[in-house]
């Protein structure tokens, strides 16, 4: 049985705020699709207060941002960029071209071949994500992709320079000063100044991910990664009160419009968490945000095993979930929707969300059932490619081909297959007509 101590916005709310969003993003794109440059400028002065000649930032003031950190901090993106560097890497690793013969004289195989280029989101609107570069840019440079633009939006009022350090340590070939729905309309349909991409990647806000869902189709897009949303499966063994309070408020301090929820076994360890998100709330500096957050979609549910909360999590789909229980293999055995699962007390979101390795581009609003997060794949073609090495072989393939392109009545199709089979197998098949098994001619 499902006991809910708290419930977030209900679903009329989200699907009204969703056709708002919609409504607005489908008019700034064919603002920015009609007026180019014009109109990106004019979003970023009424959104950003932000106003320059070029949004494209130049080496020297690229350098500048890098020498107002300290040793210390450029020392710490380091190691974070080396852990998400490695680990895309062993993902390439794992990824194989391949050609084989299957037949005689049959051969087919596929190659893994990098996109041209590609247009990373770093958000930095409310808090320098500075994390999101490594998890995009560094990604598709082990790709391969020759070409890597970033775009993060000014933070009060400059370029964040921690942001902008990060995407010139990953490796980004154009960095801009740009943020929101202007930013990915740039980089996806292109102005005069910037060069389209093919695949957009990266969070954002929901205006943000909208703008995405909106260009697929003209771009490729990496997945709808909209506002975080956060999910603690625990029980009284495996976490206390005050972690999961922690790891709820930890993430619902993103936005406004980020999920919390508790999923637990044990009613006492609910009840525990509300007191301790109250009293947190009262002394943690971003609370603001979180308490929107919590107020609006934070939930607390209850339920009766560990069966029923693989159950309940499963139809969630969260983006991210935190397992805090007394066997936490067990999620990772018989769970299957969920964006990246952080097993045991001793690891947490933070750590994926920064500097483990992993990668923190994630799908949310239930998009976990059907896909992944980012990872060296997404900038990646696997096209595939046949060579017919004989003539036997493809006099053979030939045949099969003809009957089957008869059986559909394409007539063309058929005698693409029908000219090989005169040339090289010697049938005298009729032109539109169909090659018979050897067997039933001889028979004849």
């Amino acid at each position: 049985m499902v006991q809910y101590l708290k419930r977030g916005a209900t679903a009329e709310t989200r699907a009204t705020n969703d056709r708002q969003v919609r409504d607005a993003v489908e008019g700034i794109l064919a603002d920015i699709e009609t007026r180019g440059d014009a109109a990106v400028r004019d979003l970023s002065i009424k959104f950003d207060k932000w106003d320059r000649d070029s949004y494209r930032l130049t080496t020297d003031e690229i350098q500048g941002c890098m020498d107002q950190l300290s040793g210390q901090d450029l020392k710490d993106i380091e190691f974070a960029q080396i852990q998400v560097r490695n680990f895309a890497q062993i993902q390439r690793d794992s990824m194989k071209d391949v050609e084989v013969e299957t037949l005689p004289g049959v051969v087919l195989g596929h190659k893994n071949i990098p996109l041209n280029a590609a247009g990373c989101y770093v958000p930095g609107g409310k808090y320098p994500l500075l994390a999101s570069a490594h998890m995009s840019v560094i990604t598709a440079k082990v790709a391969g992709v020759p070409r890597v633009v970033t775009c993060a939006p000014p933070f009060q009022g400059k370029p964040a320079p921690a942001i902008v350090a990060a995407q010139a340590m990953a490796g980004a070939d154009e960095i801009y000063c740009l943020g929101g729905i202007q930013a990915v309309a740039a980089m996806g349909l292109g102005t005069q100044s910037i060069a389209s991409v093919d695949i957009l990647v990266g969070p954002g806000n929901a205006f943000v991910a909208e703008a995405k869902r909106q260009l697929f189709g003209r771009v490729g897009i990496d997945l709808f990664a909209g506002p975080t949303e956060t999910l603690v499966i625990a029980d009284e063994v495996g976490a206390d009160g005050e972690l999961c309070a922690t790891d709820l408020l930890g993430q619902a301090e993103h936005g406004p419009d980020s999920p919390a929820i508790l999923l637990t076994t044990s009613e006492k360890l609910a009840r525990e968490t509300l007191a301790e998100i109250d009293r947190i709330l009262a002394i943690l500096p971003t609370a603001d945000y979180a308490r929107k957050a919590w107020e609006a979609y934070g939930e607390v549910i209850v339920v009766e095993d560990d069966a029923e909360m693989v159950r309940v999590a499963d139809e969630i789909a969260s983006e991210h979930v935190q397992v805090m229980t007394r066997d936490p293999d067990y999620f990772l055995k018989n769970m299957t929707n969920y964006g990246a699962l952080f097993l045991g007390a001793r690891t947490n979101v933070a750590y994926g969300d920064k500097v483990i390795g992993t990668n923190h581009t994630l799908p949310t609003r239930k998009a976990a059932r059907y896909t992944g997060g980012l990872w060296v794949g997404k900038f990646l073609k696997t096209c595939t490619f046949q060579r017919v090495l004989t003539d036997e072989a493809s006099a053979m393939i030939g045949e099969y081909c003809s009957r089957l392109c008869a059986l559909e009545g394409f007539i063309g199709h058929g005698e693409q297959a029908n000219v090989r089979v005169r040339r090289h197998g010697g049938r005298n098949v009729p032109y539109g007509g169909r090659a018979e098994p050897r067997e039933a001619v001889a028979a004849e």
